[in-house]
C-alpha cells in the first residue's frame, strides 16, 4: 500500500516547506481547502495527513478524514481544486499523502472562518493571503500574449527605484510616480503578469521587488 514507510519518513524529514506541508488531523474541511487552494495557486505540493507538526506520526483516525479532503476540494475550493491521494502504512498507523498540481486555472479561492472568500498562496511553510493586485496578475497573465507594453514615465519610476532598492510597496510607487492609486495598481499588475517583478510577502503586507534574473 503507497510507496512505503521510507519515503513517507524521507518526506517527514524534509520538514515542512514551500512545498509540504503536515496535518495533524483533518477535522475542518475549511482548513484543509486553504492548503490545497494554496498550494494550487503558487507550485503545488504535497499534504501528509496524519503527521504532527514535529514530524511524529499520529496517523489518520478514519475513513471519515479522508472524505473530508475529497469535501474541502469539491466544496470549499472554487474552483474544485485537483488533487491525488495515496494510503501509506507508517509505524502501524495510516498517513494519508495528498498531491496537489501547480495549476493554471487560478485563482483559486477558500473560506476564512467568517465564511469569506480569499485566494491564498503557499510561501515557504505558511499559508498566506493573496492580495488583489496579485489575483488580478494571475488573471492577466493568462491573456499576456499580444498585451502591447508602453512604458510612460511612472513605469521608469518604479524601475528605477527597484534598481536602487530592495523592495517597494503599492503606496510608495503611488507617491514617487504621482499617479492615482489605481494606475499604480494597473502597473504592479502588468509587471507581475510579465514576471518583472516578483512579490515579497512581509509583516507589513505584500511588497514587490525586480525578479532575479532581472537585476
Amino acid at each position: 500500500m503507497g510507496k512505503g514507510n521510507l519515503y513517507i519518513q524521507g518526506l517527514i524529514r524534509q520538514g515542512e516547506s514551500q512545498h509540504l506541508d503536515f496535518k495533524y488531523a483533518v477535522n475542518d474541511s475549511r482548513k484543509i481547502a486553504r492548503s490545497l487552494v494554496a498550494f494550487a495557486n503558487s507550485e503545488g505540493g504535497t499534504l501528509l495527513i496524519g503527521v504532527r507538526d514535529n514530524g511524529s506520526i499520529a496517523g489518520v483516525r478514519s475513513d471519515e478524514e479522508i472524505y473530508m479532503i475529497e469535501t474541502a476540494a469539491i466544496t470549499f475550493c472554487r474552483p474544485e481544486v485537483p488533487y491525488t491521494t495515496h494510503i501509506h502504512e507508517v509505524e502501524g498507523r495510516t498517513v494519508v499523502e495528498v498531491t496537489v498540481p501547480p495549476s493554471p486555472r487560478r485563482p483559486y479561492r477558500a473560506p476564512d472562518d467568517q465564511g469569506r472568500w480569499h485566494a491564498y498562496i503557499r510561501v515557504n511553510d505558511q499559508n498566506r493571503l493573496a492580495n488583489n493586485i496579485l489575483v488580478r496578475s494571475w488573471k492577466r497573465k493568462k491573456r499576456v500574449r499580444g498585451t502591447w507594453v508602453q512604458y510612460t514615465p511612472a513605469e521608469e519610476t518604479l524601475l528605477s527605484y527597484l534598481a536602487e532598492h530592495d523592495h517597494i510597496s503599492r503606496s510608495t510607487f503611488r507617491r514617487l510616480a504621482r499617479i492615482p492609486d489605481r494606475t499604480a495598481a494597473n502597473i504592479l499588475v502588468n509587471f507581475l503578469a510579465w514576471e518583472v517583478i516578483v512579490p515579497v510577502f512581509t509583516d507589513r503586507g505584500i511588497l514587490y521587488a525586480l525578479k532575479k534574473e532581472n537585476l
